[in-house]
């Protein structure tokens, strides 16, 4: 097709982008569409249409957090179809189109009729299209454009973990990595500095320092000690903008806590102590405690006691309470007050758990000296045996001396001693004792064979302190006498048959003594002499001569000391 050089241009879209930086500044920006020409030999020059899109469009922008009395401008579209007269209508449509963003149809100013915020949406995508308004067709095809939501800086850096709880071993060396920070900002990061974030420390200095870039917590002091102080609060500010002057910052708290390590040796408060143990304590029982101290906590103070020299190594033992952290001194063997009053112990005290990069500051062991005064104590009377054994006659005298227990003080004062002895309300009271000599004395005739053996119970006091007892047991043996005469073992009733040979034993006869084996057999059996004698029977001992018999009736005497061979029961046979 050929036009002249006055012929009408094909329409072309001018897009007017108008952008109110944070800045304050303003500008505009068009781009166009031309055409391809070609020049002929007549000067006609021949035109040649090329399919193109009639919309080319950069990013319209638009400020978030517009808070203008007006609605703000965004920019224009325009087509070189429009001449002016109204008849081109320009419609827009997509997200937030008729709501957010306004079109005037004639003249295609676009408006914003809300404050926006970058940071809930970024951008928007819209359509415009340019129809005449009398035929209610398309000018240009319908295109796609983008508004953006441009970033002020509107967001304060802000620490999302905070406040932090942290801890790092006290000693430490200067420079150690504590804690990284992070701060968020949920400005542009790619526009501007209003999302570039520099840290910095408000307070925790000349402790602690930050890395204005990463946010790492270093300590800042050389050998931080936490027995001096144990906890830090350290505040970090993050400010965007680079840090620069009006940018906005946020700030968090961490708290430090220096943790313990092994840097301080256990000391005893005194060189020297005392302790009173009375000398009734019991064997084994725990009598004092002893404890060094150590400003460090938990294994690092823990802690074993020992005895390693003194006159009393043999006499005491040390244990250490892990959850007191104390020396308990127990006692290994008896104190006797009026053999030795006092001891001597030299105790250490020493670290269980050493950290040999704390060496230098040893050693971790303490000693001191502990003196043990024995106290005396009122004891009771001690008797001179554990116990007694006593022997007195049968049929002794009342007022027979039987024995004498003896008991005395054990204290130095030596007090006079009284012995009782400790009856039973139903008891027969057969002795008594001299409550000032300890002489036990008969009060009753005594029969072995109807007690052979007495146990009684002596106890002796102080006459200073009449309520401290001691006890003793006293067995007293009474002793046979030749009391009881021997007697036939039972009343014989003998039958003789009429035909029994001469000679022929008859029946047998015994006898009894409840004296003991000393004061009984062996018998003497004989006929009573004072009957008259009946020569038709014969007594005759076992071992010993026939002798006539006097009518049936037999005495049995003891016959007195006897060899060891005689030390049997004689039965005598009637023959």
């Amino acid at each position: 097709m050929k036009i002249t050089s006055t012929s009408c241009i094909c329409p072309v879209l001018v897009c007017l982008c108008f952008v109110q930086r944070c800045y304050g500044t303003a500008h505009h920006s068009s781009i166009k569409v031309t055409r391809n020409q070609t020049k002929h030999t007549e000067g006609e020059t021949e035109v040649h249409h090329r399919p193109k899109r009639g919309w080319v469009w950069n990013q319209f922008f638009v400020l978030e957090e517009h808070m203008g009395p007006d609605p703000q401008y965004v920019g224009k579209l325009h087509s070189n179809s429009d001449k002016g007269d109204g008849s081109v209508k320009y419609i827009l449509t997509g997200e937030g189109a008729g709501t957010i963003f306004i079109i005037d149809d004639t003249t295609g100013d676009i408006h914003s009729t809300k404050s926006l915020d970058r940071e809930q949406k970024t951008h928007y995508v819209l359509h415009a299209q340019a129809i005449d308004r009398r035929t209610n067709k398309p000018l240009e095809p319908e295109s796609e454009f983008i508004i953006k939501v441009q970033d002020i800086n509107d967001n304060a850096p802000k620490f999302t973990d905070g406040p932090y709880i942290v801890t790092v071993p006290e000693m430490s060396d200067m420079g150690t990595s504590v804690l990284q920070v992070t701060a968020t900002d949920a400005d542009d990061p790619t526009y501007g500095n209003s999302a570039r974030v520099v840290y910095s420390i408000l307070q925790g200095q000349p402790y602690f320092s930050v890395d204005p870039k990463t946010g790492v917590i270093r300590t800042a002091l050389h050998n931080m000690d936490r027995e001096a102080r144990e906890h830090y609060s350290v505040v970090i500010q993050a400010k965007d903008m680079a840090g620069q002057v009006g940018g906005l910052s946020g700030s968090t708290t961490v708290n430090i806590t220096l943790t313990d390590v092994n840097d301080n040796p256990p000391r005893f408060p005194q060189r020297h102590y005392q302790l009173y143990v009375p000398e009734s304590a019991q064997v084994g029982s725990a009598v004092g405690k002893i404890k060094a101290n150590d400003a460090d906590t938990g294994s690092n103070a823990d802690m074993t006691y020992s005895i390693i020299n003194g006159d009393g190594v043999g006499m005491f033992s040390i244990s250490t309470d892990k959850d007191t952290r104390e020396g308990i001194l127990s006692l290994k063997k008896p104190l006797n007050y009026e053999k030795k009053k006092s001891y001597t112990l030299n105790i250490e005290g020493a670290n269980t758990h050493l950290d040999f990069r704390f060496s230098h500051l040893g050693p971790f062991k303490d000693a001191t000296m502990l003196k043990i005064i024995v106290g005396d104590v009122d004891e009771p009377p001690l008797f001179s045996m554990p116990s007694y054994v006593m022997e007195v006659y049968e049929n002794a005298k009342i007022g027979t001396i039987v024995g004498t227990v003896l008991a005395q003080d054990p204290d130095s004062a030596n007090s006079l001693v009284r012995y009782f002895i400790n009856y039973n309300s139903d008891d027969e009271r057969f002795f008594n004792i001299d409550a000032n000599t300890g002489t036990i004395k008969t009060t009753k005739v005594l029969d072995r064979e109807e007690t052979p053996w007495y146990n009684i119970t002596v106890s002796a006091s102080e006459n200073d302190n009449p309520g401290l007892l001691s006890y003793v047991t006293v067995g007293i043996r009474v002793l046979d006498v030749n009391d009881n005469p021997p007697e036939l073992a039972k009343e014989y009733d003998i039958v003789v048959c009429e035909n029994s040979k001469p000679g022929q034993v008859i029946h047998t006869i015994s006898a009894t003594d409840k004296d003991d084996f000393a004061n009984g057999p062996r018998f003497n059996f004989f006929l009573d002499e004072h009957l008259p004698m009946n020569p038709n029977f014969t007594l005759k001992d076992n071992e010993a001569a026939a002798a006539p018999s006097p009518s049936g009736f037999v005495r049995a005497r003891e016959m007195g000391a006897c060899g060891p061979a005689m030390q049997k029961r004689s039965c005598p046979r009637l023959v």
